[in-house]
């Protein structure tokens, strides 16, 4: 990650109607300002149209996704590990701990070594879509034998979702609130 952003947030007096409007999939109307909305989606922002097609994708998978929040903090902790974002990864520790994992789960996430036989196979799910792009036939039928098509999706889209968040969070130098 680079040590200075390189693209600031938003800044508040350019919150106009179009701006709030963009953050309207994710975030109710007394949310939509700056510090609610936080660093990533205030410097997405700088294009509204982008930020308001991504946060309908995104709150899909956090708010309507057909896998258990569980799953998915899972799955997207282990792809931002993955993809180096400290950011994204203090961000949804919090989240992880509401769904039900312990600190000790989350950080055997971050170790890629977890007890939960479901834990792991999607840990290692992430894990080979990072290596190699894909799934092995053995992952993928394991995946089957744990989740319907529409969660294997909403999986798969977890984990493409937060690694390109991933990688946009750690290119634009985006840093933690209160820096």
């Amino acid at each position: 990650m680079t040590s200075a952003p390189r693209m600031d947030p938003l800044p508040a007096e350019d919150w106009d109607d179009d701006v709030r409007d963009a953050v309207r999939p994710l975030l109710p109307t007394e949310r939509a300002n700056p510090r609610d909305a936080g660093n990533v989606v205030s410097t997405l922002l700088r294009n509204p149209a982008l930020t308001r097609a991504y946060l309908e994708f995104n709150a899909h998978l956090l708010l309507r996704s057909t896998v258990s929040p569980r799953v998915r903090e899972v799955a997207l902790l282990r792809a931002v590990h993955r993809r180096g974002s400290e950011y994204l990864w203090d961000h949804h520790v919090p989240i992880a701990e509401r769904a039900g994992l312990t600190p000790e789960e989350i950080e055997a996430v971050r170790g890629g070594v977890v007890a939960d036989p479901v834990d792991g196979l999607v840990v290692r799910a992430v894990d080979e879509v990072e290596d190699s792009h894909t799934v092995s036939d053995t992952t993928w039928s394991q995946l089957q034998e744990h989740f319907d098509e529409q969660q294997i999706l909403d999986l798969l889209f977890t984990v493409g979702c937060y690694q390109l968040l991933a990688v946009t969070v750690n290119v634009l130098g985006v840093q933690p609130e209160g820096h």
